[in-house]
């Protein structure tokens, strides 16, 4: 297997503030349908003393010629042999919100494989791994696609309202869906590290006894934070939610 470059690793990580001399980073892993950008506030806010960074998925924005990739285990594969491609041993957090949560339960699973868990985990609006639900909104057509986005208020809805923008992000989007929607937990025991999940109470992504089942996959500490809202409770309370990465990551930012 060749050795991921630079240049591709900056394909995929994106960081938006320089913060070299930060102790700490704090990846985050976007929603299905969602792009890097998506985290510039929290990078805004947490830099420099937590470098942010942000994944981007191939099939959007700058990277929407590029073919999407089809399974949430592909997707892990891909961003962990990226990370590899440029030295670092600071401390590495994890932040997924909704798909990028069980994104980032995989990629925090190939990380403890490696010997370099991840500091924090902090899974976002998704319900445990072990549960399941049958879902097949990425069988719907565009207009019923489009609905789904609408009810959860996760996108732009000036963007939904596009026709030309639409066709652009659609395809992303239903790929984003049906690798989240197909994906089973494999085989394995828990993780060794922490895991703050956090939840809207009134998601119906995930009802808070779903998001209480990630308490299943470490053999470390839990802690679970509710919040009034739904599956994108974190717009209305950002400050919160930054709180409780600041406090969960305190020990390494000191």
């Amino acid at each position: 297997m060749t050795v991921p470059t630079n240049a591709e690793y900056d394909l995929w990580i994106r960081r938006f503030h320089q913060a070299p001399d930060a102790p700490v980073r704090l990846l985050c892993l976007p929603h299905a349908g969602g792009s890097a950008s998506f985290y510039f506030p929290v990078s805004a806010a947490l830099s420099p003393r937590i470098e942010v960074l942000a994944a981007q998925y191939p099939g959007r924005q700058d990277r929407r010629a590029e073919p999407s990739i089809g399974t949430v285990a592909e997707l892990a594969d891909r961003i962990h042999r990226v990370l590899g491609a440029v030295e670092d041993d600071r401390p590495l957090a994890i932040f997924g919100h909704s798909m990028g949560a069980t994104l980032g339960f995989e990629l925090a699973r190939r990380l403890e494989a490696d010997g370099r868990p991840p500091a924090v985990l902090f899974v976002s609006g998704r319900r445990g791994p072990a549960t399941h639900r049958e879902e097949t909104v990425h069988l719907r057509d565009d207009d019923g696609l489009v609905a789904e986005l609408k009810s959860l208020s996760g996108t732009n809805t000036a963007l939904l309202g596009d026709e030309e923008i639409l066709r652009m992000i659609l395809p992303a989007i239903r790929n984003d869906y049906r690798a989240i929607e197909t994906y089973r937990r494999p085989e394995g025991g828990p993780l060794t590290g922490p895991i703050v999940a956090l939840i809207g109470d009134d998601d119906v992504k995930s009802t808070v006894e779903e998001a209480k089942a990630w308490a299943e996959e470490t053999s470390g500490a839990f802690t679970l934070r509710v919040f009034p809202g739904g599956h994108f409770y974190l717009a209305a309370h950002q400050q919160a939610v930054l709180a409780e990465i600041t406090d969960a990551l305190a020990a390494h930012a000191s």
